[in-house]
């Protein structure tokens, strides 16, 4: 039997990779028997198998953020079953390790889709670095997926903020719910603030350390929701160059936050609904099934119920999700929420661009509790906003709500900042984009940002 070198003589901390699971694959005991305790002395979940055979019925069982994989096996080599699992749902990374290997293997096995190539006999911390590395591209993928989505949803970033009888009640129920794993149904307007709220439940619950993902079930196409939930397998549909995980599996140990979830097709409610009763999802072109550990928590500005009755929502899904529901109250029935809810994105905005926050005189606050506010929380965030940029509350006819005739008067370079930022603003950021448009060498505008101490 070969034997690892155990050079790793510092104590290895048992939490280090509490969150990862590893499916190791060799046909010596031995071997076996000493990675798993190496792996599961830094708090790794570890599974063993002595052939590919058995390791497929493994891995069907549970996930594995990754795979360590001896070449020479008994029955289907090593090599061979990786290309099976590249071919099907998995999208882990895999280590191929051998005691007898060439650069034609070497070069296989990298074409089979191999993370890491190891030769036995191998020292402990080879295959520990090479599975931090793992676990490094494993925990960056999910979160730069998740952030993908955020930043492509940034319009819709809105608040919860007040004190009044309603908020008050809706903080208690969130707190008493969130470290429960009941699944919730968040109703409400667009723009009251429903992601916050399902956030607020996946920070204060035991999840909290884990994946919080969201997804706005009106923003993606019908064609393609099925494979953005559950994944998809190479060659399930045209495009799908590469398999997938899904969100289910992003969000696995962690919260699934499905917005407007009324918007689901009929048919992919079915799907829903076995996969939160089973918490097993299907990969779009697999058979198998892969279990995952998620607490949903959904959202909608319909009336499921009404939904419901005209046959456009599956009415046994509408009971599985309203085991409990919250709703949050449109704006205009909370005034006393209006102001300090301004008063907050007013700083929050503030110190995100670069800008110093406003006044809010008591006529500007009278106007803003006066108005009805049909887009909620949004849309006084985005009103706020814009008068950051211009320097003072604006009059705005149509709506009425603040006016800032008392202004003083902005000089050239405070002009000159509230437009170059709003145009960064309206580039998201490229400032060789904004250079253009400004028509200033982007060393200009670089400049100017440092001197006011704004990063974009």
């Amino acid at each position: 039997m070969t034997t690892p070198a155990n050079t790793d003589s510092a104590s290895p901390d048992r939490a280090q990779w509490a969150d990862y699971a590893v499916l190791v694959v060799d046909d010596e005991e031995g071997l076996r028997s000493f990675l798993n305790r190496a792996l599961s002395a830094r708090g790794a979940r570890v599974e063993t198998a002595e052939s590919a055979e058995a390791a497929a019925t493994v891995l069907a069982d549970g996930h594995f953020d990754a795979i360590v994989l001896d070449i020479a096996l008994p029955g289907k080599a090593g090599i061979e079953w990786l290309r099976e699992l590249r071919a099907g749902a998995y999208s882990g990374d895999v280590i191929l390790i051998t005691a007898f290997a060439d650069m034609d293997t070497a070069i296989d096995a990298l074409r089979a889709g191999a993370a890491d190539f190891i030769l036995k006999p191998f020292r402990v911390d080879q295959i520990l670095n090479s599975l931090q590395r793992c676990f490094e591209r494993a925990r960056l993928a999910r979160e730069n997926y998740v952030l993908r989505r955020e930043v492509a949803d940034l319009s819709g970033e809105t608040g919860i903020v007040g004190s009044s009888q309603a908020m008050r009640q809706l903080y208690g129920l969130i707190k008493r719910v969130a470290p429960t794993p009941t699944t919730v149904l968040i109703q409400g307007e667009s723009g009251v603030g429903k992601e916050l709220a399902a956030r607020a439940l996946h920070g204060m619950s035991t999840r909290a350390e884990r994946t919080f993902v969201p997804v706005n079930c009106a923003a993606v196409s019908p064609e393609l929701i099925e494979s953005e939930l559950f994944g998809h397998v190479k060659g399930a549909f045209t495009g799908a160059a590469d398999s997938r995980s899904g969100l289910f599996v992003y969000a696995n140990g962690g919260t699934l936050f499905l917005d407007e979830i009324g918007e689901l097709p009929l048919a992919l409610q079915t799907k829903l609904l076995r996969a939160l009763e089973e918490q097993r999802v299907r990969p779009v072109g697999s058979t198998k099934e892969v279990p995952v550990d998620v607490r949903v928590i959904a959202a909608t500005n319909r009336d499921l119920q009404a939904e419901v009755a005209a046959g456009r929502f599956r009415e046994d899904l509408y009971y599985r999700l309203e085991v409990l529901t919250l709703t949050i109250p449109p704006l205009r029935d909370r005034p006393d929420d209006i102001v300090p809810l301004a008063e907050h994105f007013n700083h929050q905005l503030a110190a995100r661009i670069g800008l110093p926050p406003l006044d809010i005189l008591p006529e500007v606050a009278a106007r803003l509790a006066g108005y009805r506010w049909p887009g909620n929380a949004r849309e006084l965030r985005n009103f706020i906003e814009r008068a950051l940029i211009l320097g003072h509350f604006p009059v705005d006819a149509e709506q009425d709500t603040v006016g800032g005739a008392k202004d003083m008067p902005l000089t050239l370079a405070e002009v000159e900042k509230r437009h170059i930022l709003a145009v960064l603003r309206q580039c998201e950021g490229n400032k060789t984009r904004a250079a253009e448009l400004l028509e200033v060498s982007r060393k200009t505008l670089e400049r100017k940002c440092a001197d006011w101490g704004v990063s974009l």
